[in-house]
C-alpha cells in the first residue's frame, strides 16, 4: 500500500434530512440530523485508508469542541495529522446540508472562519516518505508555490489535483498535475454540458500533452484522457437506492487515486472510481461496512 498525503479542509457537516426539497420562505421538519466530519481531501483519505492506504493530512484545524470532533473522527480512520496546524482559537469551516431522502441530493451553506493551510505550513512537511500527494484545488497563490516545491525536489513524486470550483487563477494549477481530477459543476462552469468536449478542451487549451485529466459526471459515469489522448469511458454504477450522495465525488477520486498506486491503468481506474462512488452512494456516510 502507499503513503499518502492530502492537502485540503475538514469541515463540521451539520445533516438535515428531509422528505423533500423545501420551497423558500417555508418552513419545515428534519426526520433525521446527524453531525459528522466532511471535506474533500479528509473524505478523499477516509475512502482512501478504509482501502488499505496509509494517510495524512496537511490542513488547518482548531482546538475546540468542533475541532476535536474532527481529529477523533480522523484518529478513528488511523488518519496522521502531524502535518496540520492546529490553532487556539476560530470556527471550524462548517456545512449546513439539507439531504433529500426522495433522491439523495445535498443542498450546501458553507461558513467558514479559519485561515487556508498556507505554504509556511506546507514547506515544514518532510515528503521524502509519500508515495503521492494530492491537493485540493484552493487556495491557488499559496497551492502554486506547494506544487512548484513538489515538482522541484521530488519530480517523480505523483500529484493529483482536485478542480471542483471555478475560482480565480486556478489554471496556474493545472500544469503541475500528472493527474487532474474535474467536476462536472467546474465544467459547466467553464460552459461545457458533455464531458468529453470539456476534456478535449482543457487538453488543448492547457497543453496537457503529458498529463491524464478525469472528470465524474453523475449518472452518466466518468471520463478521461490518457497522456496518450485516448477518450474513455465507465459507465455509473447506481445502487439500487440512492441514500446519500454526500462525498461521491470525493469517494471517485479515491478510486482513481487507489488504482493508480497500485500501478493499474487509468481505463482500470476510471470504473473502480465509478463502482466506488456508485456504493457509497447506497449507503449513509463513508463508512465501508463491508
Amino acid at each position: 500500500m502507499s503513503s499518502i498525503l492530502a492537502i485540503g479542509i475538514a469541515t463540521l457537516d451539520i445533516i438535515n434530512t428531509v422528505e423533500n426539497y423545501p420551497q423558500e420562505d417555508t418552513e419545515v421538519r428534519a426526520i433525521q440530523q446527524r453531525i459528522c466530519r466532511g471535506g474533500n481531501a479528509t473524505n478523499t483519505l477516509v475512502m482512501l485508508s478504509q482501502l488499505g492506504h496509509r494517510c495524512s493530512w496537511g490542513g488547518v484545524c482548531v482546538e475546540s469542541p468542533e475541532g476535536k470532533r474532527i481529529l477523533a473522527d480522523l484518529a478513528l480512520f488511523a488518519i496522521d495529522i502531524g502535518p496540520c496546524r492546529i490553532l487556539s482559537e476560530g470556527t471550524v469551516p462548517t456545512s449546513y446540508i439539507l439531504l433529500n431522502q426522495r433522491n439523495g441530493s445535498r443542498t450546501i451553506v458553507h461558513y467558514r472562519d479559519l485561515p487556508e493551510f498556507s505554504w509556511a505550513d506546507f514547506e515544514k512537511i518532510d515528503l521524502s516518505s509519500f508515495e503521492w500527494i494530492h491537493f485540493e484545488g484552493r487556495n491557488v497563490e499559496e497551492t502554486v508555490k506547494m506544487l512548484q516545491r513538489v515538482r522541484s525536489c521530488y519530480p517523480n513524486l505523483p500529484v493529483s489535483v482536485e478542480i471542483e470550483k471555478p475560482r480565480v487563477g486556478i489554471e496556474a494549477l493545472f500544469g503541475y498535475a500528472d493527474i487532474l481530477l474535474f467536476s462536472k459543476g467546474f465544467a459547466m462552469s467553464q460552459g461545457y454540458f458533455d464531458a468529453p468536449t470539456f476534456l478535449r478542451a482543457m487538453r488543448q487549451s492547457y497543453a496537457l500533452n503529458s498529463w491524464s485529466c478525469v472528470c465524474a459526471w453523475g449518472d452518466e459515469g466518468g471520463y478521461a484522457l490518457g497522456s496518450e489522448g485516448r477518450l474513455l469511458h465507465s459507465p455509473a454504477y447506481p445502487p439500487p437506492q440512492v441514500i446519500d450522495t454526500l462525498g461521491a465525488g470525493d469517494t471517485f477520486n479515491a478510486g482513481i487515486i487507489d488504482s493508480l498506486c497500485r500501478q493499474q491503468d487509468l481505463e482500470v481506474a476510471l470504473h473502480h472510481a465509478c463502482q466506488l462512488a456508485g456504493e457509497k452512494c447506497g449507503r449513509m456516510g463513508l463508512l465501508n461496512s463491508e
